[in-house]
């Protein structure tokens, strides 16, 4: 039996206002409410995490998921943050129709982070066309339209007329790129391309100036969608996460399945990161770790 992860099971992301987050999720980006619950996560309940939300709620969007979890007095998005930021973690929303999709999410309060509407990347970087904006909480999302025959071929053949299909990675930012693989290696994820982003539409995608960032795809040996991808800026350099609580709306969280937590555990402690598991116990099917940035992932034993 393997001990690494299997593949991603959704997307987790703290909320002050779990209506108002539902619905802009499912008016401007077309999300299907699964549910909303008053009992707790699981994760939540491991010792001495003591974060214990009001509500949280199941939604997808084809068959990708994501969590939306609700905190009473939740600390803000951090003011003036950028894609190069260590905090930075947005989720990437295959389209079939861009200027659909994009009009859509505006006219919904879609707060714009790329300057002057989507941009079509070059060849080096994917011949991509990218759109990044924040939720009304100030999570990070990108809109992201594959050219003919590039990308998971899920997207090529949608099942779905609405101009939104499914999520294709979450992507986050990384201080140092090859030391991120080491770690995400160590979880049971490999390296399936990487490139360096440059030049003007890039600079337009993330706002910022003079942008060299590394982007590398990394996803489990038997799943290839949702996948991860860190991005590694060589320039502007961005800051590092402050010391939040994981009820911070910038604590976005990773859900993994993984056959044999326990195992895994100790590979990460034989490795020398054990400072990277924040909470679990000995036989739990939930397990709640960091990476060298701060991000944060869970592992479950189970599909729920």
């Amino acid at each position: 039996m393997s001990h690494g992860i299997r593949h991603l099971l959704r997307v987790g992301r703290n909320t002050g206002h779990l209506d108002r987050a539902l619905a802009f999720y499912c008016d401007a980006l077309d999300f299907r409410l699964d549910g909303v619950s008053n009992e707790p996560p699981a994760w939540t309940r491991l010792p001495g995490v003591d974060a214990i939300p009001s509500r949280y709620a199941r939604l997808s969007l084809g068959a990708q998921q994501i969590e939306l979890t609700e905190y009473l007095d939740v600390e803000p998005y951090p003011a003036n943050s950028t894609s190069c930021d260590l905090w930075f973690q947005h989720g990437a929303i295959v389209v079939n129709d861009m200027d659909a999709a994009f009009g859509r999410a505006m006219r919904c309060g879609a707060i714009p982070i790329t300057r002057s509407g989507p941009q079509l990347l070059p060849p080096s970087s994917g011949s991509v066309t990218a759109f990044k904006f924040r939720d009304p909480d100030g999570h990070p999302l990108e809109l992201l339209g594959f050219p003919p025959g590039a990308g998971d071929p899920i997207w090529q053949k949608p099942q779905s007329t609405q101009p939104t299909l499914g999520i294709d990675h979450s992507a986050l930012s990384v201080g140092d790129v090859e030391r991120s693989i080491r770690f995400y290696e160590l979880l049971g994820l490999h390296v399936v391309a990487r490139s360096v982003n440059r030049g003007t539409e890039q600079q337009r995608l993330d706002a910022l100036a003079d942008v060299e960032v590394d982007v590398i795809a990394m996803q489990p040996a038997a799943s290839r969608t949702p996948h991860l991808e860190l991005l590694g800026y060589r320039k502007p350099r961005g800051r590092t996460a402050p010391s939040t609580p994981i009820t911070a709306v910038a604590r976005d969280r990773l859900i993994w399945r993984v056959d044999a937590i326990d195992v895994l555990l100790d590979a990460i402690t034989d490795a020398d990161n054990a400072d990277a598991i924040i909470a679990t116990r000995r036989g739990a099917d939930h397990a709640l770790l960091r990476d060298p940035d701060g991000h944060l992932h869970i592992l479950t034993a189970t599909e729920l």
